[in-house]
């Protein structure tokens, strides 16, 4: 399973980044092998449609789950049609929400916001 979560850097001891469209980077964690690569966030500078840009990059990565501290309602529409399962991260290192995911102590994220749409989302 592919786990995805908005990061601050691309290296493996990364803290989640609160952000999810204007995250610099995402960790894409491979449950299966244990791997982890970091992918870049194209959609952190547009000036429009950052939730909906960055959605679509973690949909093409094949994400089947998101640790996310928030997430924007178009950002969200985008996830939960592609079947992806959006759950909640704390602040602090992706690896540790990554384990807190597995061993199955991250809820689901309830509180979908309305993005910042006409300007920065």
């Amino acid at each position: 399973m592919k786990i995805i979560v908005p990061v601050s850097d691309n290296t493996d001891d990364s803290n989640v980044d609160p952000s999810l469209s204007r995250a610099p980077y995402y960790m894409v964690y491979d449950s299966e092998t244990g791997a982890s690569e970091s992918i870049s966030n194209s959609a952190k500078d547009s000036p429009s449609g950052a939730g909906v840009k960055a959605a679509q990059t973690i949909v093409d990565a094949g994400a089947e789950v998101l640790l996310t501290v928030r997430c924007g309602d178009r950002a969200y529409n985008v996830l939960n049609g592609a079947g992806i399962k959006i759950m909640s991260a704390s602040p602090g290192k992706a690896k540790d929400n990554i384990d807190a995911y597995l061993k199955g102590n991250l809820s689901e994220l309830d509180t979908i916001h309305e993005g910042h749409h006409h300007g920065a989302n």
